[in-house]
Formats: C-alpha cells, sequence, structure tokens
C-alpha cells in the first residue's frame, strides 16, 4: 500500500530567476512509490523544479494560497533531506569526477561530500552497505578505479550508487542519459528498471522520451514553466500534447515499451 503522506506536494509554487518567471503556479504532488517523469524542453522549468526539491532553490514569490512540503514536512536540514531523496544529476556527476575511488564516491554519500576525508567516521555498517549498494548496480569491479579514469556510464553509475547508501524512498534523477553513449544509455535503463521493480520510488526529469522506462506510468509535460498536462503517459505521450509542448510537429512511435518521436 502507497503511503498517505505524498513524496512532494506543491501548491501554488511560482520561482522568478533573473527576472523571469521560470515557475509559475507550479501545482503538483507525487505519491510515495510512485514513478513519474518530469518532460518538457531545455528553458521550460524542470530543473528549477528539481532543484526546489532538493531545497537548492526556493520561491521568490509566495502568493496565497501556496504550500512547499517534501514527506509532508515544509522546512528540512537539506543534509537529513538527503537521506530520503537520492540525487542523480550532472551537477553531481561532475563534482564526483575526481581522483577519488569509485568506492570512496559511493561511500561518501554518506557524509553528503565527495571523497572521504580524515575527519569522517567510516563505520563498519557503511563499509558494509558501500559494499552492498556496488554489488546490487553490478559494479564492484569498478570499487578501486578512480571515477576521473571512468566513462559516463560508469560514472553515472556510480553516482548512482551513491545517491542509495541511505536506502532513499525516492531517486531523483535529472537527464540520466546525458552525455552516455548507446551502450550506455541502454545499461543505465536496464539498472533503472531493476531499481524500480525493487521498489525504489524514481522521479525523472528529461527532454529526451526514450529515457521514461517502461515502469514510470505517469507523465508531467511542462512547457513555459506550467504544467501543460497531468497524467498517464499513454494519455499524455501523443502527437498533440507533444507538439504543443516542444513547439514543432512530431509524430510517436511506441516501441517494446519505449516512446519514440520522429
Amino acid at each position: 500500500m502507497i503511503p498517505s503522506i505524498p513524496l512532494i506536494d506543491f501548491q501554488n509554487v511560482t520561482v522568478r530567476r533573473g527576472g523571469r518567471v521560470v515557475l509559475d503556479g507550479i501545482t503538483l504532488t507525487i505519491a510515495q512509490g510512485e514513478h513519474a517523469a518530469i518532460l518538457g524542453p531545455n528553458g521550460s522549468g524542470k530543473s528549477t523544479l528539481i532543484k526546489l526539491i532538493t531545497r537548492e532553490l526556493y520561491p521568490s514569490i509566495k502568493p496565497e494560497p501556496w504550500g512547499l512540503r517534501i514527506l509532508g514536512r515544509d522546512r528540512w536540514h537539506i543534509f537529513d533531506l538527503r537521506h530520503h531523496l537520492g540525487i542523480v544529476s550532472n551537477d553531481w556527476v561532475q563534482m564526483c569526477t575526481r581522483d577519488y575511488s569509485g568506492y570512496e564516491i559511493v561511500l561518501s554519500g554518506f557524509f553528503g561530500g565527495v571523497g572521504i576525508w580524515p575527519n569522517h567516521e567510516v563505520t563498519p555498517q557503511m563499509e558494509e552497505k558501500a559494499r552492498a549498494v556496488l554489488d546490487l548496480l553490478e559494479i564492484s569491479h569498478l570499487a578501486a578505479r578512480n571515477t576521473n579514469e571512468m566513462s559516463s556510464g560508469e560514472a553515472r553509475r556510480i553516482l548512482i550508487g551513491r545517491a542509495l547508501v541511505h536506502d532513499p524512498q525516492a531517486l531523483i534523477l535529472d537527464e540520466p542519459t546525458s552525455s552516455l553513449d548507446l551502450h550506455a544509455t541502454h545499461e543505465l535503463r536496464k539498472l533503472l528498471r531493476k531499481l524500480a521493480r525493487a521498489g525504489i520510488s524514481l522521479l525523472m526529469v528529461t527532454h529526451h522520451l526514450p529515457d521514461i522506462i517502461p515502469e514510470i506510468e505517469r507523465v508531467v509535460a511542462i512547457r513555459s514553466g506550467r504544467i501543460y498536462r497531468d497524467g498517464p503517459k499513454d494519455q499524455v505521450l501523443d502527437a498533440t500534447t507533444l507538439s504543443a509542448v516542444f513547439g514543432l510537429p512530431v509524430e510517436v512511435l511506441f516501441r517494446a515499451g519505449y516512446y519514440h518521436v520522429l
């Protein structure tokens, strides 16, 4: 049974950045255990929405009524929030691609930073969990290799491992296949399907339809900072909706559980 407290509950949320409204009156509720995708073109407000969830940004305009709750709470210490939400973004990929081993990067998820420092108290339980996550993701062979010597796909898997060490309620993925080649993209989608089937809630932000794996059943389409359409993916991912969201005529092809545009 899905818990009654939503994972996220945004009511009438507006964000202005650089003198421009980038999110305009967003109302969005996503349940715990739900797999959902936020879909839209570059500049539509998708990444800003993720930064609201991770508390990197706050609404700059607060009309009444409004609300911004994560797991039923409107106030979070950002370190505590990371225990509940695993974040995988291109910003974190860049920060973690350094001369630290894959094992150190995964283990550093317990401390909210990058790498292991002398003041970090690493317990046997942490070490055991880090190894278990590496095994789950089938990347134990990357444990001793530095992340700046890995391919983009390998580094992305290590970052997912870092996000999973706390057994978060949800994994937040921002453009997960960005910079990946065809093979790495295929392997990452297989991994995300495995995690979804294991009960880890996925919230994915993307502009690329094939990123929306079969386990994701809900799609929220965003255009110009507003929710244009929200519902089951077979109702949202149609030619009329996608043509309006992306601003050009498209045809939609469904094949083997995935959607593509032509």
